[in-house]
């Protein structure tokens, strides 16, 4: 799964890690005071709103801690906020916190564990918008697992939602568009190149051209992930000299954007780029581990 929530709410956007460590400090403090406020009684006329509001902070909340590698953290905000989606009577708004619980569990290494949050956001999901993107991520899970036909089967359904459009989209979901299904599709491509033998298949490149062509404004962190992805994804299929120009680009667009993911995603490039030992290439690879090595993380993806 490429971007989530967390863009539309300033996690995406470039920003320093002294800003990215107090934007976190601010959310566990908010979150843990509508805790407290909860657990002191909430009146019947407010009880919507407080709930409401409160698994809003908690899915941000998740995503910050997860995007600054917190992973336990983020987990148990994510629980609070699908128990309190719950209480306000939101149930789609508890599957879309239930989808960036699987993308953790992905982006971690674990994906039958997300198919299987992912099994129980399908049967809860009513909105047009949530059933497209829990399709499109268990499409990405399957391709992960190298499952062409069920990446196939659940990409499409989520290809057929958003083609029909999504209706009236809660602003809790609506950074889930085109683009965002596209990044999914990015990632699925090519993690099935790895184990297709269909060479019919089109290329992972032209998947991340399109997301990037796709993405909206603002939407910073998630479009360095993407152009990295190109990058990498060139050099996979054998065109080190494109490789190495949309890297030079991608590590531009990267060294502005503060973020754990997008250190998982260099880790990719490096990998990507390894088997060719051009001068140019070489520069490359350097600039890579240095900017990698600023943000560690051992997670590729």
């Amino acid at each position: 799964m490429g971007a989530g929530g967390h863009e539309r709410h300033g996690a995406g956007q470039q920003r320093p890690l002294g800003r990215a460590v107090a934007a976190s400090g601010e959310q566990d403090a908010g979150v843990a005071e509508a805790a407290r406020r909860i657990e002191d009684g909430v009146p019947p006329s407010l009880k919507f709103r407080v709930f409401a509001t409160t698994a809003d902070l908690a899915a941000l909340a998740g995503w910050v801690s997860h995007d600054s590698g917190r992973y336990a953290t983020a987990q148990r905000y994510w629980s609070y906020g699908i128990y309190a989606a719950g209480e306000a009577g939101q149930r789609d708004r508890g599957v879309e916190i239930v989808t960036r619980m699987s993308h953790q569990m992905i982006y971690l290494g674990h994906p039958r564990d997300a198919l299987g949050l992912l099994g129980i956001a399908a049967k809860k999901a009513t909105l047009p918008a949530t059933r497209a993107l829990v399709a499109s991520q268990t499409g990405r899970v399957h391709a992960a697992l190298g499952d062409e036909h069920q990446a196939d089967r659940h990409l499409g359904a989520a290809d057929d939602l958003v083609a029909d459009g999504l209706g009236d989209v809660p602003g809790w979901v609506a950074y889930f568009d085109a683009a965002e299904h596209a990044g999914a599709r990015t990632v699925s491509a090519r993690d099935l190149t790895q184990t297709s033998h269909d060479r019919s298949r089109r290329p992972a490149s032209r998947h991340f051209t399109d997301a990037i062509a796709l993405r909206r404004p603002g939407f910073d962190r998630v479009k360095g992930m993407d152009h990295v992805g190109l990058a990498a994804a060139l050099f996979d299929e054998g065109e080190p000299e494109q490789g190495t120009t949309a890297a030079q680009q991608a590590l531009e667009e990267a060294a502005r954007v503060d973020s754990t993911l997008v250190a998982s995603r260099l880790n990719t490039l490096l990998a990507a780029a390894r088997p060719y030992g051009t001068a140019a290439v070489e520069e490359v690879r350097t600039r890579v581990a240095d900017l990698a090595a600023s943000r560690p993380t051992t997670v590729a993806a």
